[in-house]
């Protein structure tokens, strides 16, 4: 089945050419703990180095150009892993590492507009993540084909917008369907966009959580543990940059 999160989509090849060429012993093989572990462990480094750059990288006029730094050298770094499938927890952590930088400095730029926004963000992510988590054990979602297709294709049409949208920005267009000041006038529009955006996020942990249990039904190598941690933080930095942004949509 194909996944909507990009991170995992190899998943299912891997198992296969695992099971059927390699092999994996009982000891070697991946397990839902593995995994657990592995996704604390890069939620900790991401927030000790957000909670250091929010408390010591100065708010000044270069920052800008040094955060599009980040942000690419982040965005590439992802996609680097996600094709090559990587398991080296080094470079998973340097990219856990940038993407604390981002969110240190940024989140404090809109706690100073809005007090308080970053703890609701915070919790409001946790809380759909654990939401879901439930939602999948209970069986009460099931990570079908349909759904699949559903998120794979909201989220494409998520990303195509929203770099049309940001493309007429940098040309002098309005701002339609996302708000890039911290302080303009939101419409109905965004809040729209952000609530798909919300709904899309919520939805690639249904199919995360598959992808990792079948992952360890077919026995894969215990190093792919961190490539499933990877993407389920990958998963959970989107949905919190999109709950902030429509945070702060209802706080103008």
């Amino acid at each position: 089945m194909a996944q909507a999160n990009p991170v995992l989509t190899r998943l299912d090849d891997t198992a296969r050419v695992q099971r059927q060429v390699l092999g994996t012993g009982p000891a070697e093989a991946m397990t839902v703990d593995d995994v657990v572990l592995r996704t604390v462990l890069l939620l900790l480094l991401t927030g000790v180095v957000g909670a250091f750059s929010w408390l010591f990288v100065p708010q000044q006029a270069w920052i800008g150009g040094s955060l599009f730094g980040a942000g690419l050298a982040a965005v590439l770094l992802a996609l680097l892993i996600s094709i090559r499938g990587a398991t080296n927890p080094v470079v998973i952590a340097v990219y856990a590492v940038l993407q604390g930088v981002l969110l240190g400095v940024t989140s404090r730029a809109f706690e100073l507009v809005y007090p308080g926004i970053v703890i609701q963000a915070v919790t409001g992510t946790f809380a759909v993540f654990f939401g879901m988590a439930v939602l999948y054990r209970a069986r009460v979602i099931r990570a079908t084909p349909r759904l699949a297709r559903f998120v794979a294709g909201t989220l494409i049409g998520l990303l195509v917008l929203g770099a049309a949208n940001l493309l007429a920005h940098l040309f002098g267009g309005p701002q339609l369907l996302e708000v890039y000041s911290l302080t303009g006038r939101v419409g109905w529009l965004p809040y729209v966009f952000s609530g798909i955006a919300v709904m899309a996020g919520a939805l690639t942990f249904i199919l995360d959580f598959d992808a990792v249990e079948r992952g360890v039904a077919e026995g894969l190598p215990r190093r792919y543990a961190w490539y499933c941690a990877f993407g389920i933080l990958v998963g959970l930095i989107y949905l919190y940059w999109q709950i902030l942004r429509l945070l702060s949509y209802l706080r103008r």
